[in-house]
């Protein structure tokens, strides 16, 4: 899908299933995005998103047909705010004895901190894996500090689509739905301006946001691994744009495993803050 047509101020299926249900501001350069999985009247929330994301996250839920109700799990792929500063509020509105979050055993020390109201289950004690009742199933796949120790993400069998968490995500005021990456871009020097576009380079976004935000070359290279392991579609990160096309994907991909400077080591070399 382009991203001419897209109505931002709606929910958008991405897949089968599975619908965009962030914020979008254009004068903001961190954009996080909350997906949703409907499956026979079942509904999963990845990433829930941020406490003032919320009446706008929650409304586009509901603008998929779907009622809160329906959600039986919140997976959170890491502890950030950005991503489960909600809690409070979607445990709210949702309701009902059934709702579950789902996450490491790592994240759910601090997930405690924003409640203690829903029962959490451990990805590692569920097998790695989460059955909707209709059948269809989500893999978790750990990807230790990138960024946090129990960083994971979450691939979706049914339509081979990865959500990401903060992999392949992008610090960047260009931003779109859906990246505009080529497969060009992967063998470019990325800089803040394209010299072929003359607009700011996604890719730059994307390289600047992991050599800050990664902790380091062999943590973010050992999850590109496990990615790479994987027969995907679509890549859906928490933050930034999704990769939809193979080029994209690709190219995000060549650029990472290049990287050497990063966390701690683009620090030290004086690159950092």
């Amino acid at each position: 899908m382009g991203n001419q047509a897209l109505d931002y101020n709606d929910s958008i299926e991405i897949a089968d299933g599975i619908y965009w249900v962030g914020f979008a501001d254009e004068n903001a350069g961190l954009h996080c995005n909350p997906y949703l999985i409907v499956d026979h009247g079942e509904a999963v929330l990845v990433d829930s998103g941020s406490r003032n994301d919320f009446s706008t996250v929650m409304l586009k839920i509901m603008r998929t047909g779907t009622n809160p109700h329906h959600i039986t799990r919140l997976i959170y792929q890491h502890y950030d705010p950005d991503l489960c500063g909600n809690i409070p509020h979607m445990e709210a509105i949702i309701g009902g004895a059934k709702l579950k979050i789902i996450s490491h055993r790592e994240n759910n020390i601090f997930i405690e901190y924003y409640s203690t109201k829903s029962p959490k289950e451990c990805i590692e004690e569920m097998g790695f894996t989460f059955t909707f009742s209709g059948g269809r199933t989500l893999r978790f796949i750990p990807t230790p500090y990138s960024h946090s120790p129990g960083s994971f993400v979450t691939y979706d069998t049914a339509t081979k689509t990865l959500f990401s968490s903060d992999i392949f995500g992008s610090y960047d005021t260009n931003w779109s739905l859906y990246s505009q990456l080529t497969e060009p871009c992967g063998h470019c020097v990325p800089a803040v301006v394209c010299p072929k576009t003359n607009e700011r380079c996604q890719m730059h976004g994307i390289v600047n946001f992991h050599e800050r935000v990664m902790t380091s070359a062999k943590a973010l290279h050992y999850a590109l691994s496990r990615i790479e392991a994987l027969d995907i579609a679509l890549i859906a990160p928490q933050h930034g744009s999704i990769l939809s096309t193979p080029a994209a994907q690709k190219a995000a991909i060549a650029q990472l495993k290049r990287l050497t400077s990063i966390g701690i080591d683009h620090f030290l070399e004086g690159k950092g803050l």
